[in-house]
């Protein structure tokens, strides 16, 4: 099984600080940003370099603000094949809380709470039973 770590997700309810933060500061560079009209949120990636994991802001552009308990938002990792993770997960008694039916993207808890994102590598996979059919569980 092939596993890499992609992102820790952190929510800001402070964008132009963060930036500052993670580029001046910390001397990350911005890998790649996208702005949601429609969902209404920024995801902003910072790295040490291109290729390297990444830190992915995620600004809500709500009024909300965030303290220290709801600012973390999963890891991420990037797997070969979503479907046998996810089976193998399953198998070993982890809750799918947001099941891979697009052939792309699942989302896990680990034993702490901590929210998992697997994301497929490369092109979703073809969508199969019984993932398909898993459409109201976990919507995330």
């Amino acid at each position: 099984m092939s596993i890499r770590y992609l992102h820790a997700m952190i929510r800001t309810d402070k964008p132009e600080e963060s930036h500052t933060f993670y580029t001046q500061g910390l001397g990350l560079i911005q890998t790649r940003r996208m702005d949601s009209e429609k969902g209404q949120f920024s995801l902003i990636y910072y790295a040490t370099e291109k290729g390297a994991p990444e830190v992915e802001l995620t600004h809500n552009w709500s009024d909300r603000t965030y303290t220290g308990g709801d600012q973390f938002g999963h890891l991420a990792f990037e797997v070969e094949n979503i479907y046998q993770v996810c089976e193998k997960l399953q198998s070993l008694g982890v809750t799918i809380l947001r099941p891979p039916r697009d052939g792309h993207m699942a989302f896990i808890k680990d034993p702490n709470g901590i929210s998992i994102e697997l994301l497929q590598k490369g092109d979703s996979l073809e969508i199969v039973e019984p993932w398909a059919s898993m459409a109201n569980i976990g919507s995330w």
